[in-house]
Protein backbone atom coordinates (compact mmCIF):
# COMPACT_ATOMS: atom_id res chain seq x y z
CA UNK A 1 0.00 0.00 0.00
CA UNK A 2 1.38 3.36 -1.03
CA UNK A 3 -1.62 5.68 -1.18
CA UNK A 4 -5.27 5.67 -0.17
CA UNK A 5 -7.73 7.79 -2.10
CA UNK A 6 -10.14 9.24 0.45
CA UNK A 7 -13.46 10.58 -0.79
CA UNK A 8 -14.80 13.21 1.61
CA UNK A 9 -17.03 16.26 1.67
CA UNK A 10 -16.08 19.90 1.18
CA UNK A 11 -18.57 20.98 3.86
CA UNK A 12 -17.97 21.04 7.59
CA UNK A 13 -20.72 18.81 8.98
CA UNK A 14 -19.26 19.10 12.49
CA UNK A 15 -18.36 16.38 14.95
CA UNK A 16 -18.12 13.42 14.69
CA UNK A 17 -17.41 13.75 10.96
CA UNK A 18 -14.57 16.28 11.23
CA UNK A 19 -13.00 14.21 14.02
CA UNK A 20 -13.18 11.12 11.82
CA UNK A 21 -11.56 12.92 8.89
CA UNK A 22 -8.71 14.05 11.16
CA UNK A 23 -8.27 10.54 12.58
CA UNK A 24 -8.16 9.04 9.09
CA UNK A 25 -5.57 11.53 7.84
CA UNK A 26 -3.31 11.07 10.85
CA UNK A 27 -3.70 7.27 10.84
CA UNK A 28 -2.85 6.95 7.15
CA UNK A 29 0.26 9.10 7.65
CA UNK A 30 1.38 7.11 10.71
CA UNK A 31 1.24 3.94 8.60
CA UNK A 32 3.60 5.55 6.10
CA UNK A 33 0.95 5.67 3.40
CA UNK A 34 0.03 8.74 1.37
CA UNK A 35 -3.36 10.39 0.99
CA UNK A 36 -4.99 11.21 -2.34
CA UNK A 37 -8.12 13.34 -2.12
CA UNK A 38 -10.12 16.12 -3.78
CA UNK A 39 -7.66 18.94 -3.06
CA UNK A 40 -9.85 21.31 -0.97
CA UNK A 41 -8.80 23.12 2.21
CA UNK A 42 -12.33 23.17 3.63
CA UNK A 43 -14.76 20.68 5.18
CA UNK A 44 -13.85 17.08 5.84
CA UNK A 45 -11.41 17.25 2.93
CA UNK A 46 -9.41 20.02 4.57
CA UNK A 47 -9.49 18.34 8.00
CA UNK A 48 -8.23 15.09 6.45
CA UNK A 49 -5.37 16.79 4.59
CA UNK A 50 -4.29 18.98 7.51
CA UNK A 51 -4.17 16.01 9.90
CA UNK A 52 -2.17 13.88 7.47
CA UNK A 53 0.29 16.73 6.85
CA UNK A 54 0.63 17.43 10.59
CA UNK A 55 1.50 13.74 11.10
CA UNK A 56 4.24 14.02 8.47
CA UNK A 57 2.35 12.33 5.65
CA UNK A 58 2.34 12.81 1.91
CA UNK A 59 -0.89 14.39 0.64
CA UNK A 60 -1.79 14.75 -3.02
CA UNK A 61 -4.89 16.69 -3.98
CA UNK A 62 -6.67 16.64 -7.33
CA UNK A 63 -9.04 19.51 -8.11
CA UNK A 64 -10.69 20.80 -11.29
CA UNK A 65 -9.64 24.29 -12.32
CA UNK A 66 -13.27 25.46 -12.11
CA UNK A 67 -13.37 24.47 -8.42
CA UNK A 68 -10.07 25.93 -7.26
CA UNK A 69 -11.79 29.01 -5.83
CA UNK A 70 -15.13 27.39 -4.90
CA UNK A 71 -13.61 24.54 -2.88
CA UNK A 72 -10.69 26.72 -1.85
CA UNK A 73 -7.78 24.64 -3.11
CA UNK A 74 -5.34 23.58 -0.41
CA UNK A 75 -2.01 25.30 -1.09
CA UNK A 76 0.06 23.44 1.51
CA UNK A 77 -0.06 19.95 0.01
CA UNK A 78 2.79 17.73 -1.06
CA UNK A 79 1.34 18.01 -4.57
CA UNK A 80 -1.78 19.70 -5.94
CA UNK A 81 -2.92 18.51 -9.33
CA UNK A 82 -5.15 21.05 -11.11
CA UNK A 83 -7.11 19.28 -13.85
CA UNK A 84 -9.68 20.42 -16.40
CA UNK A 85 -12.77 18.38 -15.44
CA UNK A 86 -14.42 16.18 -12.82
CA UNK A 87 -13.85 13.19 -15.11
CA UNK A 88 -10.14 13.96 -15.23
CA UNK A 89 -10.14 14.44 -11.42
CA UNK A 90 -11.61 11.00 -10.79
CA UNK A 91 -9.30 9.31 -13.31
CA UNK A 92 -6.23 10.95 -11.77
CA UNK A 93 -7.25 9.99 -8.23
CA UNK A 94 -7.81 6.39 -9.42
CA UNK A 95 -4.37 6.32 -11.06
CA UNK A 96 -2.61 7.62 -7.92
CA UNK A 97 -4.33 5.32 -5.41
CA UNK A 98 -3.95 1.71 -4.28
CA UNK A 99 -7.25 1.71 -2.31
CA UNK A 100 -10.37 3.83 -1.89
CA UNK A 101 -12.05 4.97 1.32
CA UNK A 102 -15.35 6.84 1.50
CA UNK A 103 -15.90 9.07 4.50
CA UNK A 104 -19.39 10.41 5.15
CA UNK A 105 -20.13 13.09 2.58
CA UNK A 106 -22.57 14.38 0.02
CA UNK A 107 -23.41 13.65 -3.60
CA UNK A 108 -19.85 14.16 -4.85
CA UNK A 109 -18.52 11.65 -2.34
CA UNK A 110 -21.16 9.15 -3.39
CA UNK A 111 -20.46 9.76 -7.09
CA UNK A 112 -16.71 9.24 -6.70
CA UNK A 113 -17.15 6.13 -4.57
CA UNK A 114 -19.70 4.52 -6.87
CA UNK A 115 -17.49 5.17 -9.88
CA UNK A 116 -14.68 3.28 -8.11
CA UNK A 117 -17.14 0.44 -7.39
CA UNK A 118 -18.37 0.39 -10.99
CA UNK A 119 -14.81 0.24 -12.31
CA UNK A 120 -14.12 -2.65 -9.89
CA UNK A 121 -17.22 -4.51 -11.16
CA UNK A 122 -16.08 -4.00 -14.75
CA UNK A 123 -12.66 -5.43 -13.93
CA UNK A 124 -10.83 -2.15 -14.53
CA UNK A 125 -9.11 -2.41 -11.13
CA UNK A 126 -8.78 -4.76 -8.16
CA UNK A 127 -8.21 -2.09 -5.51
CA UNK A 128 -10.00 -2.40 -2.15
CA UNK A 129 -12.92 -0.08 -1.41
CA UNK A 130 -14.16 0.82 2.04
CA UNK A 131 -16.94 2.87 3.62
CA UNK A 132 -15.99 4.34 6.99
CA UNK A 133 -19.34 4.07 8.76
CA UNK A 134 -19.12 6.96 11.22
CA UNK A 135 -22.32 7.26 13.27
CA UNK A 136 -24.01 4.66 11.02
CA UNK A 137 -23.84 7.06 8.08
CA UNK A 138 -23.34 4.35 5.44
CA UNK A 139 -25.88 1.85 6.80
CA UNK A 140 -28.52 2.77 4.18
CA UNK A 141 -25.93 2.05 1.46
CA UNK A 142 -25.00 -1.29 3.08
CA UNK A 143 -28.70 -2.19 3.10
CA UNK A 144 -29.04 -1.09 -0.51
CA UNK A 145 -26.21 -3.44 -1.51
CA UNK A 146 -27.93 -6.31 0.33
CA UNK A 147 -31.16 -5.57 -1.55
CA UNK A 148 -29.36 -5.16 -4.89
CA UNK A 149 -27.72 -8.57 -4.41
CA UNK A 150 -31.02 -10.20 -3.34
CA UNK A 151 -32.85 -8.75 -6.33
CA UNK A 152 -30.07 -9.72 -8.76
CA UNK A 153 -28.71 -6.28 -9.71
CA UNK A 154 -25.30 -6.71 -8.06
CA UNK A 155 -23.24 -9.88 -7.87
CA UNK A 156 -22.68 -11.14 -4.33
CA UNK A 157 -18.97 -11.51 -5.14
CA UNK A 158 -18.77 -7.79 -5.94
CA UNK A 159 -20.70 -6.71 -2.84
CA UNK A 160 -18.43 -8.85 -0.63
CA UNK A 161 -15.41 -6.94 -1.92
CA UNK A 162 -16.65 -3.77 -0.19
CA UNK A 163 -15.69 -3.07 3.43
CA UNK A 164 -18.03 -1.34 5.88
CA UNK A 165 -16.49 -0.52 9.26
CA UNK A 166 -16.87 2.23 11.86
CA UNK A 167 -13.36 1.88 13.32
CA UNK A 168 -10.56 3.79 11.56
CA UNK A 169 -7.78 1.37 12.51
CA UNK A 170 -9.78 -1.72 11.61
CA UNK A 171 -10.81 -0.21 8.28
CA UNK A 172 -7.23 0.70 7.35
CA UNK A 173 -6.09 -2.80 8.36
CA UNK A 174 -8.72 -4.29 6.05
CA UNK A 175 -7.73 -2.03 3.14
CA UNK A 176 -4.05 -2.84 3.69
CA UNK A 177 -4.67 -6.59 3.74
CA UNK A 178 -6.68 -6.68 0.53
CA UNK A 179 -4.98 -8.03 -2.61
Amino acid sequence: MRRVCVFAGSRDAGAPYQDTAKAVGASIARRGWGVVYGGASVGSMGALADAALAAGGEVQGVIPRSMVDREIAHTGLTRLWVVESMHERKAKMHDLADAFLALPGGCGTLDETFEAITWMQLGLHRKPIGFLDTAGFWQPIALWFERAVTDGFVLDAHARQLCFDADVGSMLDRLGESP
